[in-house]
């Protein structure tokens, strides 16, 4: 079962992210930032729930692209977590497809994430600077930095920077 995440869950998804990425608390620690920034949307902090047990979580909130002619509004898909023993089930990919259906149910344009290019995009996602002409803040390879469309050209015309907010430097 998915559904979105409630205060309660909130150590539960902590856990999840520290042995889901190896055990290190980067990736908890950003999401206890996101949900305390004005970015947070607590629509998109989802948990797929096994026997009662939080086994996954995703977050997908507010970032933007910078422009010549200033700064868009689009979403950022981190981090996706399953616990290990759960990976390989199918469970991150029921919380990709959940998270990018209540996205687009809410009316969003994009989707941005930094991810495995083998993993996203059975979900549509495309290599961002080669199909979209907007760059990763980091560096990274192309393939790792990807895009999705939730609606069809919203990213034409748009040339720039993706900008994470300070919250995500804490993840290296």
């Amino acid at each position: 079962m998915i559904r979105p995440e409630i205060s309660a869950d909130y150590e539960e998804i902590r856990t999840v992210n520290y042995f889901a990425f190896g055990n290190r608390t980067n990736e908890a620690n950003l999401i206890e930032a996101i949900r305390r920034s004005d970015l947070f949307i607590p629509e998109l902090s989802l948990v797929a729930v096994e026997e009662e047990e939080i086994v996954g979580h995703i977050l997908i909130s507010q970032i933007f692209i910078e422009t010549n002619g200033g700064e868009i509004r689009t979403l950022g898909l981190a981090p996706m977590a399953v616990k290990p023993g759960y990976q390989g089930m199918g469970i991150g990919s029921a919380l990709v497809k959940e998270g990018l259906q209540i996205c687009r149910n809410l009316g969003y344009s994009h989707v941005f994430v930094l991810g495995h290019p083998e993993f996203y995009p059975k979900f549509g996602f495309l290599p961002s600077q080669s199909n979209f002409e907007i760059e990763c803040p980091y560096p990274v390879q192309d393939p790792y930095f990807m895009a999705i469309e939730l609606k069809a050209d919203s990213l034409k015309g748009i040339k720039g920077k993706v900008k994470y907010p300070p919250s995500f430097e804490s993840v290296s």
